[in-house]
C-alpha cells in the first residue's frame, strides 16, 4: 500500500516520541542536589525547623529539649550494644564455605577459604590453618597470625566484626568509636599461608552493627559497604559529618577527603520530618586494585533512620522507615488506593544500581523484618515480607516483633521504581496470615527456590509468591521456628520445642508445601543464630550434609542472638536422604573453659564463633580456637562422624596460660 511522504513522516515523528517517551520513563530515577550550596540550603531548612519544633516541645513540656539520640553503642553494655552477575567469580562462589543469601554475592564472615588455608578472625586477630590433603598426614596446623588492625594502632574502641577473601588478598572490616567510622585493614595472604600487613582506609560514617545482617559483600573483585551517617539538627552542620575517606598512618592527624559529594545525594520529593531523626544511607564501592590507593565511589539517600538494606547481584535495596514513637503511632498499612494517596505514607525503598548508575525508589508502607525478607527474582521482581511496623535492623532492631500481627507481602515490577514520587499500590501488595494473638516473638523468614516462608513461636508458613492466586500453607512443626533455611529445592526450620532442638524438613512441591521428615537433639539449642552458623552441602539430587553449632541448655542463659562468650560446645552434623535425617554424630571442643587469650579488642563473640565447614568431601567443625576435622564411616545405614584430627591455634598469654604458643 502507497504511503505519501507526510504520511511517513507524521509516523516517524509518533514512532520518535512514542521511543523518547518509553526512554523517559525506563530512565526515571531520583534527582540528586544540584551543587553544595542546594545542599547545605536544604539541611539548613530541615534543622531549623527541627530547632523550632524542640522550642516547642520543650515550652509545652516545661522540661528541658528532648534529644533524639543515635543508635546504641556496642561499647556501652552487652544488652544495649549489640555489577551484574557475570562480576561475580564462579569458581569463588563453588569454593564458598559461607552460606550466603545470593548466590555470587559473598558476605562477611569470620571464616574464608584460600586454597589450602582456612583464614579465622577471631577476638581482634587473624590466624592462618593449612588443611594439608585429605589424608591423615600432613596433620592440621597452625600457619600464621597476625593482629587485625594496623601495626601502632589503638585498637580501644573498635570492633573487627567482617572478613573477606578475594585470592591474596585479605580484607578485615571493623568499626571504630574511637576512629568514628569503618575500618578496612587489608592484608595479604602468602603461598605459605603466612600473613603481611597492607593498609589501613577509613570511611567515616555511623556504626553499621546488626545482629542479623552483615556490613559488607564480595562481589568478584568488588567491595560493597553498607553506612548510615545520622544528621542531627543541633551541633555541627551536617556538610561536617559527610562520608569522607583517609588512609591510616600512624601519628598523622586525620586527613578525611569526602567521597559523597552532594552531586551524588538523592531523595524523593517529600519534605523532611522535623520530629525524626535523618540519617544519609550510604553504599560505598571499591575495587580490589591497589592497597595503597584504594579507589572507592559513594553514593547515599536521605531518609529516616530506620532501616533494612539487601545486596541482589545488581543493586543495593535499602528500605528506610520512620520509627515508632511512643504515642500516637499511625499503624502504616497499605491504606493508598494510587499513588496520589502516597505522600503520608511513612516507608520507601531505594533501589542503588551496583553499576554506578542513579538510584531509584518507590514509596512503601511497612517494614521488613531484615535482609532475608527480600529477594530481587529473575522476572524483575522485587519481593518482600513486611511486618505492619518495626525498627528496622540496626542493632537488635530485627529481634524486636513489637507484638504486630498484620502482615504482607510486597511483589512490585522494578520498572515500577521512578524519580520517588510514586507509591506501591493496593494491588502490590497481599496480606498474609500471622501469629495469632499473644504469639508474639522473632520472627524468620527466607525465600527459598519459588516459595517463601515465614514463622514465629511454633508457627510457620509458605506461601508460593509467584503465584497470586495460591494460598499460604500452614505448617506446624511442633516447634518454635528459630531458624529457616534452605534444602537444596526444600526448606528446613529449626528451633526448640522444651529442653529438645528440633530439625523440622519442610518437602516444597509444585503446588504444597507440607512437613517431612523431623529430628531431635535431645537436650540442646542452638550455638548460633546467625545465618552463617548454618551450612547445607549437597550430595546428590535429593540428599545431602547439613550442620550446626549447638549448646547444651545448661550452658546459661539465652540470649537469642548468640553464644556472647560461652563458647562452642559442639557442632552437630546431619545427613538428609529424600528429607528424611540421619544423626551423624557431632565433633565437640576440648576446651573445659574459654581460652585466656590477653584479648586486646573485639573480646565479644558479636558473630558468633562457631561454624560447620564442608570443603570437598572433607567436614570441619571451627569452634573457638579449635578446628576439628572429621571423617563419615560406617554403611549408608550406620554412618557416623569420627574425630581424625584437631588443632588447637589459641595465642599463648605468657604466664597466664599454660599451653604451648602453637606460632612459636
Amino acid at each position: 500500500m502507497h504511503r505519501s511522504p507526510r504520511v511517513w513522516l507524521l509516523l516517524a515523528l509518533a514512532l520518535a516520541l512514542a521511543a523518547s517517551s518509553a526512554t523517559s520513563q525506563a530512565a526515571a530515577t531520583l534527582q540528586p542536589y544540584r551543587d553544595e550550596d542546594q545542599f547545605s540550603q536544604a539541611m539548613q531548612r530541615w534543622r531549623v525547623a527541627a530547632q523550632q519544633l524542640q522550642a516547642e516541645r520543650r515550652r509545652a513540656a516545661g522540661a528541658d529539649a528532648m534529644m533524639l539520640s543515635a543508635a546504641p553503642q556496642r561499647a556501652a553494655t552487652p544488652a544495649a550494644a549489640a555489577l551484574e552477575s557475570a562480576a561475580a567469580d564462579s569458581g569463588a562462589a563453588n569454593n564458598s564455605i559461607t552460606n550466603v543469601q545470593t548466590a555470587g554475592v559473598d558476605e562477611g564472615g569470620i571464616v574464608k577459604r584460600a586454597g589450602d588455608h582456612l583464614i579465622v578472625l577471631r577476638r581482634g586477630r587473624l590466624f592462618t590453618l593449612r588443611m594439608g590433603g585429605d589424608q591423615l598426614q600432613p596433620q592440621l596446623q597452625a600457619v600464621s597470625s597476625i593482629d587485625a588492625y594496623a601495626p601502632g594502632a589503638n585498637p580501644q574502641g573498635a570492633w573487627y566484626d567482617e572478613l573477606l577473601v578475594s585470592g591474596r588478598d585479605v580484607v578485615v572490616i571493623g568499626y571504630s568509636y574511637a576512629r568514628g567510622g569503618t575500618e578496612i585493614g587489608w592484608f595479604e595472604i602468602g603461598s605459605g599461608g603466612s600473613l603481611s600487613y597492607r593498609a589501613t582506609w577509613h570511611l567515616r560514617g555511623s556504626d553499621y552493627y546488626s545482629s542479623r545482617n552483615y556490613a559488607s559483600r564480595l562481589i568478584g573483585r568488588k567491595l560493597i559497604f553498607y553506612s548510615p551517617t545520622l544528621l542531627q539538627p543541633w551541633g555541627p552542620a551536617p556538610g561536617q559529618a559527610m562520608p569522607a575517606m583517609r588512609r591510616w598512618f600512624a601519628g598523622v592527624p586525620d586527613d578525611f577527603q569526602r567521597i559523597l559529594p552532594a552531586t551524588r545525594i538523592y531523595r524523593s520529593d517529600d519534605d523532611f520530618d522535623a520530629g525524626e531523626p535523618l540519617a544519609l544511607h550510604t553504599v560505598t564501592s571499591c575495587d580490589l586494585g591497589d592497597a595503597n590507593n584504594l579507589r572507592c565511589e559513594a553514593s547515599a539517600v536521605l531518609g529516616p533512620q530506620g532501616r533494612v538494606f539487601y545486596v541482589s547481584q545488581g543493586a543495593v535495596y535499602v528500605w528506610t522507615s520512620r520509627l515508632p514513637r511512643r504515642r500516637g503511632w499511625p499503624a502504616p498499612w497499605p491504606q493508598a488506593e494510587s499513588p496520589a494517596d502516597a505522600r503520608g505514607l511513612l516507608s520507601a525503598v531505594f533501589r542503588l544500581p551496583l553499576q554506578g548508575a542513579a538510584p531509584s525508589m518507590l514509596k512503601t508502607a511497612g517494614v521488613p523484618v531484615d535482609q532475608m525478607s527480600f529477594l530481587e527474582d529473575k522476572q524483575g521482581q522485587l519481593n518482600v515480607l513486611l511486618r505492619e511496623h518495626g525498627d528496622g535492623e540496626g542493632m537488635f532492631g530485627a529481634e524486636h516483633g513489637h507484638g504486630q500481627r498484620r502482615l504482607a507481602l510486597l511483589r512490585v515490577p522494578l520498572s515500577a521504581f521512578g524519580d520517588g514520587s510514586a507509591a506501591a499500590t493496593r494491588d502490590h501488595y497481599r496480606r498474609l496470615p500471622g501469629p495469632e494473638a499473644g504469639r508474639g516473638g522473632s520472627m524468620q523468614n527466607r525465600f527459598v527456590g519459588d516459595w517463601l516462608l515465614w514463622g514465629t513461636h511454633t508457627s510457620a508458613w509458605a506461601l508460593r509468591y509467584a503465584d497470586g492466586g495460591a494460598a499460604a500453607a500452614r505448617l506446624s512443626p511442633g516447634h518454635a521456628v528459630e531458624r529457616i533455611e534452605a534444602l537444596g529445592e526444600h526448606a528446613l526450620l529449626v528451633g526448640n520445642a522444651g529442653g529438645d532442638l528440633q530439625f523440622s524438613a519442610v518437602a516444597l512441591g509444585r503446588g504444597d508445601a507440607r512437613i517431612a521428615g523431623k529430628h531431635v537433639h535431645a537436650g540442646g539449642r542452638q550455638g548460633e543464630t546467625r545465618t552463617h552458623g548454618f551450612f547445607y552441602r549437597p550430595t546428590g539430587s535429593d540428599e545431602g550434609l547439613l550442620g550446626l553449632p549447638v549448646l547444651g541448655t545448661d550452658s546459661g542463659p539465652r540470649h537469642g542472638v548468640h553464644s556472647r562468650g560461652q563458647g562452642a560446645a559442639a557442632v552437630v552434623f546431619l545427613r538428609q536422604r529424600d528429607l528424611s535425617f540421619g544423626a551423624l554424630g557431632r565433633l565437640e571442643t576440648l576446651a573445659a573453659r574459654p581460652a585466656d587469650d590477653g584479648c586486646k579488642v573485639s573480646c565479644v563473640d558479636w558473630y558468633g564463633n562457631a561454624r560447620p565447614i564442608f570443603i570437598g568431601e572433607r567436614v570441619f567443625a571451627l569452634m573457638g580456637y579449635e578446628l576439628v576435622e572429621g571423617r563419615l564411616d560406617g554403611g549408608r545405614n550406620n554412618e557416623r562422624i569420627v574425630e581424625t584430627r584437631r588443632v588447637n591455634f589459641a595465642p599463648h598469654v605468657r604466664g597466664r596460660d599454660s599451653r604451648a604458643n602453637p606460632f612459636e
